[in-house]
């Protein structure tokens, strides 16, 4: 999942490095679009968690009957959702966008890309959950090479319709926006043929709209708590903002190099941590507890490891890695203070992410989604908030510091607790 991960990261990158080159409008243009297009991926990738967790547990119990079902009907539930997604989007475009902030030339590219976004929707969808259900199968070979196959080809169709390069036609904001679609639409084709040819996850039969609808509320039971902790994420990264721009524009961009820095540094856990829902949940359907244990106990070990050694590394390169990303001496020290204080929670972190997987992979979603509330609300926002009254700037740093160490123990201790509770359901 490591190439696939960085796929993603350097998929983003590229796409607004691209449309960059079109001027300061076109780039403002589709920051507008991101905290609309994050929160409508965050949901389907809730949805998409539910129908990986039941088809995993499904194949653990070696139910191929059951695990085809649930694809299917989540595949006609996805379709739904999208369509859903392309009416209201397409009606609000303007008005939601002009209460964003977006105006003349600006709205109307912002517009022209969501456009097209929105009437592609149903393929983003589709290729989301398709991805996810073929990884719930254990086989992420197939997720990998279909998220850099998707980039690879983003990146020569982005050339191509954003620029008028290799015969096509030159279409600016809006090529950047069908390059994403066409790009999307080739990973959705082969993510089907897998799931159709390869392993038969799809079956014509139980398509009643009984048996849909039973489908659909076990698929949101995980998918609407999984979409919540995932939507707290950009709202606490919005809500630390606001108080870091208190200190200043300098201190805003030292955030925005940290944000880039640390989503590198958390590649390696992160591809380790997307295999654990389907592992756990298989095991689970497969009535494996002690399998479901002894990889909590693996890969805590290694995200607190890896956390210790990717923690002296940023200390040890702090300025040089600062000096790459700004000439500035007032963002590169801001910044060097933040990797200094915070870097020594990112094992914890990940610990308190992977409990979340292990809890939600042994059918608690509602309980993993309370550990990243928890987080959030009660932890990393009000510690946040004390500190910079005390410490200013650095209190910030502080505070996300606490957070980390603090909710790594207590993801420790509450999946075992959830795995205890579960151990003693099947007894």
């Amino acid at each position: 999942m490591l190439a696939g991960t960085f796929a993603i990261n350097m998929y983003n990158l590229t796409n607004a490095w691209f449309v960059s080159r079109l001027g300061t409008g076109a780039l403002a243009a589709i920051s507008f679009t991101f905290p609309v297009v994050m929160l409508l991926m965050f949901m389907t990738r809730g949805l998409g968690s539910g129908a990986l967790t039941l088809v995993a547990h499904a194949i653990g119990e070696r139910d191929r009957e059951k695990a085809a079902t649930i694809t299917t009907h989540a595949l006609i539930f996805s379709i739904l959702f999208a369509a859903v997604v392309t009416a209201l989007g397409m009606l609000t475009i303007i008005p939601l966008f002009s209460r964003l902030g977006a105006t003349g030339e600006v709205l109307d590219m912002t517009a022209r890309y969501m456009k097209i976004w929105y009437l592609g929707s149903i393929i983003m969808v589709l290729q989301m959950v398709t991805s996810d259900i073929i990884m719930s199968t254990g086989n992420t070979k197939a997720v990998s090479i279909l998220m850099v196959g998707s980039t690879v080809m983003n990146v020569f169709l982005d050339i191509g319709l954003i620029f008028g390069r290799f015969g096509m036609p030159k279409m600016g904001i809006t090529g950047a926006a069908l390059a994403t679609l066409l790009s999307q639409a080739a990973a959705l084709a082969a993510a089907v043929y897998i799931l159709v040819n390869k392993m038969g996850l799809v079956s014509a039969s139980n398509l009643s709209p009984r048996q849909l609808f039973q489908s659909s509320r076990k698929i949101l039971t995980f998918g609407i708590p999984g979409a919540l902790g995932m939507i707290l994420t950009p709202i606490s990264a919005g809500v630390i903002t606001k108080l870091v721009a208190g200190y200043g524009n300098t201190a805003v961009a030292a955030m925005g190099v940290a944000s880039r820095i640390e989503m590198f540094a958390f590649m390696i856990p992160m591809a380790v941590g997307m295999s654990l829902i389907p592992f756990a949940a298989q095991n689970f359907g497969a009535g494996r507890l002690d399998r479901i244990r002894q990889a909590r106990k693996v890969t805590m070990t290694f995200a607190l490891s890896y956390g210790i050694f990717i923690g002296f590394l940023f200390i040890l390169f702090a300025e040089p890695m600062a000096s790459v990303f700004s000439t500035e001496r007032a963002v590169k020290e801001v910044l060097c203070s933040f990797i200094y204080i915070t870097c020594m929670g990112y094992g914890m972190l990940e610990v308190h992410r992977y409990a979340g997987f292990m809890i939600t992979g042994a059918h608690y979603p509602l309980q993993a989604s309370l550990l990243n509330i928890f987080r959030v609300v009660v932890l990393l926002i009000p510690l946040s908030i004390v500190e910079s009254i005390l410490l200013e700037l650095e209190g910030i740093f502080w505070g996300r510091l606490a957070t980390d160490l603090l909710c790594g123990l207590i993801g420790i201790w509450w999946s075992g607790r959830m795995l205890l509770l579960r151990e003693k359901d099947g007894s």
